[in-house]
């Protein structure tokens, strides 16, 4: 049950509730009677949803780094992500998960931890990086960290590496992308619908679907 409010408690939390002043002072001029006035402390806190960082709203910018991040752009790393398993609701906690599930908190490097689950691996980060990989791309374009800035960009070097950049940016996410980027991503069908390593993978569908929605969210946050 939500407590009334006290004006004890402007005295206690004075700077979080001058929002909250500013909305009393409006009910006091519109004749509101007081005592049908009450309030939750929770209503007092920031949203969380404002508060957190979410990356997976971040496109049309170019940061420090060789590729932009067009909304196509992300909605592809996003769905990299769903399908590595490290989507994560699209939370920033996304670039600290190992392979397994298992997270990491130190991004100033790739962690290079193996982990043994169905199989060994020492993959870590949204896109699941391998320690070889991350050095080789971080190598090439100086990352110093592994930042998730540094990750977007080393995905999407990745991605053009394959050859599918200039086809998620003409086309999106087609059945020839998806097959371009098997070999990086077991988790990517090849264009039988497989694995190319024989691990579990996402059906065309399922990813031309994850993509399209998210390209969709991402145009109207942007208010394209």
């Amino acid at each position: 049950m939500q407590r009334p409010f006290r004006f004890e408690d402007l005295q206690q939390n004075s700077r979080p509730l001058l929002a909250s002043v500013a909305c009393l002072s409006l009910l006091f001029c519109s004749g509101a009677p007081l005592s049908k006035v009450s309030f939750s402390p929770a209503s007092l806190q920031p949203s969380s949803a404002s508060a957190a960082s979410n990356r997976s709203l971040l496109a049309n910018v170019r940061e420090n780094g060789p590729y932009e991040l067009t909304p196509q752009r992300r909605a592809l790393l996003n769905t990299i992500r769903y399908a590595e398993g490290t989507w994560k609701d699209g939370e920033d906690q996304g670039y600290q998960i190992m392979y397994g599930g298992g997270k990491f908190k130190d991004l100033s490097r790739h962690p290079e931890t193996v982990v043994k689950k169905r199989y060994s691996s020492a993959a870590a980060g949204a896109y699941q990086f391998l320690p070889t990989t991350w050095k080789g791309v971080a190598k090439e374009l100086k990352l110093n960290s592994f930042e998730p800035k540094h990750q977007d960009q080393a995905a999407l070097h990745l991605v053009k590496r394959r050859g599918a950049l200039q086809e998620i940016d003409r086309s999106g996410l087609t059945p020839k992308a998806m097959a371009q980027l098997a070999p990086e991503w077991a988790s990517f069908p090849t264009r039988a619908g497989r694995s190319a390593y024989g691990q579990p993978v996402k059906s065309h569908q399922e990813l031309a679907r994850f993509y399209s929605s998210n390209l969709r969210d991402l145009k109207r946050h942007l208010g394209a």
